[in-house]
């Protein structure tokens, strides 16, 4: 029930934005759009009766540009991330999602990328476009190294392309553990279970130094980082 009626309150929202959408476009503006979209963060969780735990938020700059890497267990680390983190944080996600009308524009408008990870070169093209904007515009992105959500609930391989994002935009990584949202609403599940969640934010890691040579010991590094919360 109230999984459904956050997919109401989501078709209306949708429909709200479409004129901010228009005049944020006509006027140059994007911060008024990754606003509405953390305060619909706020609404979910409020609906669906999710308690959030956050610890580490003084382990860095606010205000300076990182690629969040949090661990992925569920639907939920999504919303509750964009949420959490203290900054306007953009995402790489599938092409299908930019085919939804006015979240789709919204989204491309504000500097997410789209991936498409059928074409051959799909996710370098990605990984370029993000750096530069993370070069040219300060962004900060969120990347979940795993690339899928977990099965069980256990930590997965990394995969290297969030790594890459960071050393060519010469941008440290923040490694995240989350935990509870995989006993919230694991994957298969339709609607989330009431509860709590924590969020817990670990130092920064510097990408000083690596390169496709030993990028493997940055990711070693980071997955220690995350794991460690676990």
């Amino acid at each position: 029930m109230r999984a459904s009626f956050l997919l109401l309150i989501y078709f209306l929202i949708i429909i709200l934005v479409g004129p901010v959408l228009f005049v944020c476009w006509v006027l140059g503006l994007r911060q008024p759009l990754m606003a509405i979209g953390r305060w619909a963060m706020r609404v979910s969780r409020a609906i669906l009766g999710i308690d959030v735990e956050v610890g580490g938020l003084d382990r860095f700059d606010h205000k300076a540009s990182y690629v969040f890497m949090p661990n992925h267990l569920s639907f939920l680390d999504g919303p509750l991330m964009v949420m959490v983190i203290p900054q306007s944080v953009r995402v790489i996600v599938k092409k299908n999602v930019f085919g939804i009308p006015i979240l789709g524009w919204a989204m491309r408008y504000v500097g997410c990328v789209p991936v498409d990870r059928r074409a051959g070169g799909g996710g370098i093209k990605s990984i370029e476009k993000a750096s530069r904007l993370m070069r040219e515009r300060g962004y900060s992105f969120l990347v979940y190294p795993e690339g899928t959500r977990s099965l069980d609930g256990k930590l997965q391989r990394f995969r290297r392309g969030g790594f890459f994002l960071a050393i060519a935009s010469g941008t440290p990584i923040v490694p995240v553990t989350i935990k509870g949202t995989f006993e919230l609403m694991p994957k298969g599940r339709f609607g989330a279970k009431r509860g709590t969640v924590s969020v817990e934010f670990h130092p920064p890691v510097p990408v000083d130094g690596y390169s496709e040579g030993n990028v493997a010991e940055l990711v070693e590094k980071v997955r220690a980082a995350v794991s460690s919360g676990l």
